[in-house]
């Protein structure tokens, strides 16, 4: 329904902005803003889980769903490949991206680095009202964590996060960051991480928050990047007690 309505917005605005409906130019833009469409609808689907790593993307069914073409949806699958979300095989089709373990590794290493300076640049740049807000999903996380309500968790974490890379006002960080985190999306090792972590993760969360809160700008940017390296560690022992439990089953 989501998809049926941006759909037919798209339509709409195009007609009342078309002087001439059969134009070769508005042609062109209907299947360019359709694309664009189509590219953010798999883009939920893949974010979401919903097209997993390494998953096929059958282009009947997906044309069927969406109730469109296959060259509009072969253009929104160039676009997510070329920003790393789908691979293309010749002779065997579109899948979504699996990132290898090693390589989502380096990712939190480099978003380590760019959470750090969304930190730093935080400070000069927080005020009261987002201090109150920013405890508060804290205050939330924290009821959600003792309670073990993960798939209620998972939703609030990404909205704080979201809430402060846009907190910064930077664009190109946001973009960068951005980049990073959908990677991750696609790590199928980031499935590993076990809800028991969540109250740890939240806690860092709260000095987070407090580092802000604090005006210290070296404090606060220790304490993103921290969070993030944490993460990280969290991700590889839980690797590691995976496979120790695998090894011992057999």
């Amino acid at each position: 329904m989501y998809f049926v309505y941006n759909l037919v917005m798209v339509e709409s605005n195009l007609d009342k902005a078309a002087p001439e409906s059969g134009s070769e130019e508005l042609q062109v833009l209907r299947t360019s803003s359709l694309t664009g469409v189509l590219e953010r609808e798999l883009q939920n689907l893949i974010l979401t889980g919903n097209l997993k790593p390494g998953q096929k993307l059958n282009e009947i069914k997906l044309s069927e769903r969406f109730g469109v073409s296959r060259g509009p949806l072969r253009e929104a699958t160039r676009a997510l490949a070329a920003r790393g979300l789908v691979d293309f095989f010749p002779n065997r089709g579109v899948f979504v991206r699996s990132i290898p373990f090693d390589e989502a590794l380096e990712i939190y290493d480099v978003r380590a680095a760019v959470f750090g300076l969304a930190g730093r640049l935080l400070v000069d740049l927080v005020t009261d009202d987002m201090l109150t807000k920013l405890y508060g999903f804290v205050d939330t996380m924290d009821a959600l964590a003792r309670d073990k309500h993960f798939e209620s968790y998972y939703p609030v974490n990404l909205e704080f996060h979201q809430f402060l890379i846009g907190s910064t006002r930077h664009k190109t960080l946001q973009t960068e960051y951005n980049h990073l985190v959908n990677k991750l999306h696609l790590c199928r090792a980031k499935a590993l991480v076990q809800p028991g972590s969540l109250a740890l993760s939240n806690r860092e969360h709260r000095e987070m928050v407090d580092s802000l809160a604090s005006g210290d700008k070296l404090r606060s940017q220790e304490a993103f990047f921290r969070h993030v390296e944490r993460a990280k560690r969290r991700l590889q022992a839980a690797l590691k007690e995976t496979e120790n439990a695998s090894f011992g089953a057999e």
